[in-house]
């Protein structure tokens, strides 16, 4: 029978080093490319890699249905302090909100920590008379002619995007939508961020953060967004663009401009997507998920095929962001996210001697240009990846499809200069030592998903992808003492197959503090169903699925648990206190006398539409591949002869092997076995030491 043709979809992923693509043709066949990113201009690269694919399968412009899109742009320019000279205007006593913060910190007891400058300068932090209380009332009207000074001042000073939070917005935002007003009338040209629209809830810090945030990195991704456009109009691609959010859901470009604050954690979100919806198809609904590219390692949890998630993060403080119980070390984002952990571990990563003469691994990554010194672009410093030539675990033409050709002569050179040398060791015990701290590195963004959430790293597979991350995951999971490693077809380009997954997703959360009992959970309902509207109509297309969640703690705590409360048609008491009590003793262990209040803090509506679905079986391999035979460095075993097979030449082997795909390298250790299952995924199965016992309390004599 004859396939019944769709329309063509494009999905994109920038990374710190290369631009991955995936087209899913008519039939449902996938094409990949992979190509170096192009920091200074991004759709220098997109647009390559859109001839490329479309001049390779013969597909028109036209076919294209849809183009999907991840991207670090975000989490970067809050990195690199790059975005739009930002004003804020806020409510008298409140101008120092950004400065005071939250009063955390990230390493307790050190005096010489410094908080991240705010994004706003003081200067730019303007104040006007009015208030409205928490329960919405007014309590001074606001002062116009302050709102026009502010206006004129931060006009004058060359201000591009301004970011308005006032007192109490969530309960009444009157206030605000008269400062906008006047803002379009004075200034009609500027950019605009209101923070009942992004974040009606309360919590100032949080509220004007996530605003403020959102103001800075607007003009950025605005700018962004209408050269992509135009690049693909240029090309003929009239299809809708849609943006991988932080929660994992997909967003209209238009939205993707207006709200940035949802992208941010774009590029790592659509990989772990990935995995839940695949690990779950493939018999792996429960995994550790872990992303090495060339820039960054970051890890995830997937139970059940539900990836974890979080209602706030911090962003732009470090690329070390692992001290999931100590915050404070960025600037605080609500927004709902995947919970994801990230080293500045990556193939790029650049070694270094600190000044006792001991290798460090990054953060510090030689990018794309100009590279590793392996890859012939002018890098002159030591990369993790000049350190795997070396060892012999990449073949020197493999390399994103073969669009590369590595230097393994070069690769030798640096790592005898900059490393070997000064430390006294053969070059292969130097390179090998930098490849196990390189995944005692990358491991500690797996203990912040795990052993800082009570979970066990043992019982779980590592599910890995990214350019790098089958290379090292079986070290890493032999390491944590995982059984198994799960490398899913096309894992160099896996967070842009993430993206095919995804389903467009609308978000919306409300302030609503309230004990559970019958009235509220009604008056609950009523809220949710009027968001669930709101988001149906920004969505711009009926027949979504709706899931409601809450926010809720008992009454005594000071924090809050995410809980899922299923169909809000069907919402009652008892259900909403079940739900509540069971997360809470997943998470905690324990749970409080029956008679114990739960109260409500906010609750939130995602409207979701389905995108499409894609067969793993039908990625069209650019090139095969030979196989042959590799020397490869082993630690304790020395140089072994290690067979190189093709991905597609893969049945079963017996490790040490290398297995080769166009856009990454699957390596299996010694002792460990590899099988290629029925979607073209990748089984190890790693020798394991006994599980020790469980550690047994003693009560003191």
């Amino acid at each position: 029978m004859t396939p019944v043709l769709k329309q063509a979809r494009f999905a994109i992923d920038i990374g710190g080093t290369f631009t991955d693509f995936i087209l899913e043709d008519g039939a449902g066949d996938l094409h990949t490319f992979k190509t170096l990113t192009t920091h200074d201009d991004y759709t220098v690269a997109i647009g390559e890699g859109i001839d490329r694919l479309l001049a390779r399968t013969g597909i028109t412009a036209g076919e294209i249905g849809q183009v999907l899109h991840a991207t670090t742009l975000g989490s970067n320019t809050l990195l690199e302090r790059s975005g739009a000279k930002t004003g804020l205007i806020t409510t008298t006593g409140f101008r120092d909100v950004l400065e005071i913060r939250d009063l955390r910190m990230p390493r307790l007891y050190d005096q010489t920590w410094e908080k991240p400058e705010p994004l706003v300068r003081r200067r730019y932090r303007r104040v006007v008379e009015g208030r409205i209380l928490a329960d919405g009332t007014e309590m001074t009207p606001l002062n116009e002619a302050d709102v026009r000074a502010a206006v004129e001042m931060l006009r004058a000073e060359g201000v591009t995007s301004v970011a308005v939070c006032l007192i109490n917005a969530h309960a009444n935002p009157a206030h605000e939508i008269r400062v906008a007003e006047i803002l379009r009338e004075i200034w009609p040209e500027v950019h605009l961020s209101l923070s009942h629209v992004l974040l009606p809830e309360e919590g100032e810090y949080p509220r004007t953060s996530t605003t403020v945030i959102n103001a800075y990195v607007q003009p950025v991704i605005k700018d962004y967004v209408a050269r992509l456009l135009a690049m693909m109009e240029g090309r003929g691609i009239a299809a809708p663009l849609f943006f991988m959010q932080s929660n994992g859901g997909l967003t209209p470009a238009r939205i993707a401009a207006e709200q940035p604050i949802h992208i941010i954690e774009s590029g790592p979100a659509a990989g772990v997507v990935g995995a839940s919806i695949i690990g779950s198809q493939t018999g792996s609904p429960t995994v550790i998920t872990l992303d090495i590219g060339g820039t960054t390692a970051k890890a995830a949890l997937v139970e059940n095929g539900t990836p974890g998630k979080a209602t706030e993060f911090q962003v732009g403080g470090h690329v070390l962001q692992v001290e999931r119980l100590l915050s404070g070390g960025g600037f605080t984002l609500r927004v709902p996210a995947i919970d994801l952990a990230e080293v500045g571990a990556g193939g790029g990563s650049i070694i270094a001697l600190d000044a006792a003469g001991v290798p460090q691994v990054g953060p510090r990554s030689a990018g794309s240009n100009p590279g590793p010194a392996c890859y012939g672009r002018g890098g002159t410093e030591l990369t993790v990846t000049d350190c795997n030539l070396t060892l012999g675990y990449l073949n020197e033409s493999s390399i994103a499809g073969g669009e590369m050709v590595l230097s393994r002569d070069a690769a030798v050179k640096v790592a005898t200069e900059q490393l070997a040398d000064p430390i006294g060791l053969p070059v292969e015990e130097a390179v090998h030592g930098v490849f196990t701290l390189s995944c005692v590195t990358m491991i500690q963004a797996i203990r912040a998903v795990t052993t800082e959430r009570g979970q066990d790293p043992r019982d779980f597979a590592v599910f890995a992808f990214g350019g790098n991350g089958p290379l090292f995951a079986a070290g890493i999971a032999q390491t944590l003492g995982c059984p198994k490693v799960i490398v899913p077809p096309a894992p160099g380009v896996f967070s842009a197959l993430g993206l095919l997954c995804a389903e467009v997703e609308i978000h919306k959360s409300r302030s609503f503090r309230a004990i559970v009992g019958p009235d509220s959970v009604a008056q609950a309902q009523a809220m949710l169903a009027e968001m669930a509207a709101l988001a149906e109509a920004e969505a711009a297309q009926p027949g979504g699925r709706v899931s409601v969640t809450a926010r809720m703690r008992y009454a005594g705590q000071s924090s809050d648990l995410q809980v899922s409360l299923g169909d809000p048609a069907r919402l009652d008491p008892d259900a909403v206190r079940a739900a509540f009590v069971a997360e809470h003793d997943r998470v905690f262990k324990f749970t409080a006398p029956d008679d114990e209040p739960v109260r409500f803090t906010a609750i939130e509506v995602a409207y979701a539409i389905p995108v499409g679905r894609l067969d793993l079986s039908r990625r069209r391999l650019p090139t095969e591949g030979q196989a042959s035979t590799q020397r490869a460095w082993f630690g304790s075993h020395g140089w072994l002869d290690a067979p190189v097979i093709p991905r597609t030449a893969l049945d079963r082997a017996t490790g040490p092997c290398i297995i080769t795909d166009p856009d990454a390298t699957t390596l299996v250790p010694p002792g460990a076995t590899a099988l290629r299952t029925p979607l073209g995924g990748i089984e190890i199965t790693l020798p394991q030491p006994a599980k020790g016992p469980a550690l047994r309390h003693v009560e003191p004599a």
